[in-house]
Parts: structure tokens; sequence; C-alpha cells
């Protein structure tokens, strides 16, 4: 038999093996090429982070328990159809804003933020539920309408998306504000915003920079916007994380010192090792090798997501897909643009890699909603 008689012989096997796959990924609903790259950072976060803790076991049993936690919450959630998702968005908007007005009147301060509510001796932050509220509720609002959005549409999306980003201003939380305003503006943008609109909003956030400066930032981030041009201005101060952070990246090099060599992060050099700067201490111990490993991991996520949008059956699918998937990527580029010195800091974790519940679970819960969209029974259509 001729080699190309066997493959002919041989992929009907093939496609029954993929059919068999797909079969499963729907019944599980389950991305099965998303679950994998989750997986993957997940495990090679738990090894960088059992270095920035200085070989913590404890640290290393909470972030498993907390992952957990996280991918259980992820596949209850991918269970939920996609419609009921766009029918429960108002209310989900509502309750979300709803808590936020509670933090302003019973919130729980910590560090001079008052960000949680506490309930039965129970704590937890509000603004993290806004960042998927958020994004549902825009894609709902807009997925219902003509597009691309007219000036009205646009302007009632923008009214939407201030309330409870200015809640969380005034908390004071800037890093959680950027974040749920961008999932929002992400839904808006996806949705064919026109340029001229975009343009507008730029110049408009140009000519606001002297009002925001003058009466809205706080003390500590007028301090650290100085500190972003001039850390030098106080090295010992504001300007010593971001000074030992770019040490840590630089002094790792292209090969790295090795895993549990790093010197910044275990001579305490570099504060917040475990949880804002962790990718300072992956940068010296794993060096530009490590870095771009990890940001290649990242990109595939963000592929695998535009991907799953793309393919999604009605606009409030694509929008919502889009959006969780990009604001995933805005995580990323403001950790690592603060860290390395091209942005103030703001607070926002490196995903998956840093230690924390609460942001992990959030972004976990993001993954369910795309892997529902992304495993949606197909409609079928007379």
């Amino acid at each position: 038999m001729m080699p190309n008689q066997d493959f002919l012989r041989r992929l009907p096997e093939s496609d029954r093996a993929l059919r068999k796959r797909d079969r499963l990924q729907q019944r599980l609903h389950l991305d099965f090429w998303l679950l994998l790259l989750l997986l993957t950072i997940s495990a090679g976060g738990l090894v960088v982070l059992f270095s920035a803790s200085d070989q913590s076991l404890g640290t290393i049993k909470r972030q498993g328990v907390y992952f957990v936690i996280a991918f259980v919450a992820m596949m209850v959630v991918a269970q939920v159809p996609v419609h009921f998702m766009r029918r429960m968005a108002p209310w989900a908007y509502v309750v979300g804003v709803g808590l936020l007005l509670l933090v302003v009147f019973y919130g729980v301060g910590a560090k001079g933020a008052q960000r949680w509510l506490s309930i039965g001796g129970f704590r937890f932050q509000p603004s993290e539920f806004m960042k998927l509220a958020m994004p549902v509720a825009i894609a709902a609002y807009l997925g219902q309408r003509h597009l691309p959005p007219v000036f009205k549409h646009i302007f009632w999306t923008l009214v939407l998306v201030s309330i409870p980003v200015v809640l969380i201003i005034e908390q004071p939380d800037l890093g959680t504000s950027i974040l749920v305003a961008a999932s929002g503006l992400m839904v808006l943008f996806f949705a064919g915003l026109s340029w001229r609109y975009i343009f507008a909003a730029i110049g408009a956030l140009l000519l606001s920079l002297w009002p925001l400066w003058q009466f809205v930032l706080h003390d500590y981030q007028k301090r650290r916007v100085l500190t972003l041009l001039n850390p030098e201005d106080d090295r010992l101060g504001a300007g010593w994380n971001i000074i030992q952070s770019k040490t840590a990246i630089g002094s790792g090099g292209v090969p790295g010192k090795g895993w549990l060599q790093g010197t910044q992060s275990h001579l305490d050099f570099l504060p917040e090792g475990h949880t804002d700067f962790i990718i300072a201490v992956l940068a010296e111990e794993f060096g530009l090798i490590g870095v771009l490993i990890l940001l290649g991991l990242y990109l595939l996520v963000v592929l695998r997501g535009l991907t799953i949008a793309l393919r999604a059956q009605d606009s409030f699918g694509r929008l919502l897909g889009a959006s969780i998937t990009l604001t995933f990527f805005v995580y990323v580029f403001v950790n690592i643009g603060m860290v390395s010195g091209l942005l103030p800091v703001v607070g926002v974790p490196l995903p998956l890699v840093s230690q924390g519940g609460t942001s992990i679970v959030t972004l976990m819960t993001g993954f369910g909603i795309l892997m529902a969209i992304a495993t949606e029974p197909k409609r079928v259509t007379r």
C-alpha cells in the first residue's frame, strides 16, 4: 500500500478523535487549549513565588488553595449558559454599584484605604466583583443595539462606566479603577467605536490632566507620578522600590542567576517581591529568557481568548469575550510597566504569578465566562 493511501485510510480515525475531543469539551464546557495555558502559567507562578517568598511552604500552600478555589470557580461559571449571563447583566451591575456604595458608609479600612466590606467575619473587596460585572453589563447593553454605537449609546455607556470607577477611585484604589474602566471601555472599543470619538477622548484626557492633578489625585498618587519621572530624587524613600526593581531586572541578564539565587529579593532589597514586583524576581533568577517565555504564554492566552471571542455566536459573546481577554492584557501591561519604571506604581498584581487570592479567583472566573462562550451550543437556524 502506498504511503499516501495509508494516510488517507487513517484520516477518518483522526477525524473521529477530533470529534470525540470536541464532544468532551462541549460536555465539560472547557476549552482545553486555554485551560492548558492557564495551568502552565499557574504552575510556573508557584515556582517563582516559592523563591520570592523566601522558600515559604506556607505561602505556597495558601496560594495552592487559592488556585484550587479559582479553578473550581472557573469550571462552575463555565457551565452557566451565555444567554443567562446576558439576562442577569443589569442585576449584576446594580448589585456591584450597591456594594461599592456600602463601602462608602460601612467599609473596613486598612493602610489608609477603605476598600472592604466585612460580613460575619468574612471580608471581601466589592471592586473585584465589579471587574466582572462591568464588562458583562456593557456587553449586554451594547449587544442589544445597532453597531457601531451612536452618540446616545456611547454617552450612556460612559455614564455606566464612570459611576463605579468614581466610587473605586474614592476608596482610594487607582489600580483597580483602571482595570474596571478598561473592562468597560474595551467593550465600547470592540463595538466599533469611531476613531473620531477615540481621538476626541484622548484630547479631552490631555486637557483634563491639570484639573486631575490639582483636584482629583491624592498626595501619595502625585508622589508616585513624580517618582516615576525621577526616582533618584528620593532614593531611600519613594524611589526605593523602582530603583531596586530595575536593579534586579538588569542584574539577571539573559540567562539569569538561577532559581533561588537572586540577591535583590533574598537580601530584602526588593520590597513586595512576592506580590506586585514578582516579575523582578523572575527576571533576576531566570533572566530575559524566563521573562520572554512568560510573555509568550501570556500572548498565547490573549490570542486564544480573541479567537474564542471571534467565534462567539452573537454580539454579546463577541464583545464580552474580547473585553475579558484585553482586560487580562491590561493587567500584564500595567504590572510590567510599573515594575520596569515605565508607569507609576498603582498596585496591580501580575496575573496568576503574584501572591493573592481575590485577584486570582476574579481572573479565573473571567476565564470561566470565556469558556462558556467557547462551548456555547450551536444554534440551529431555519
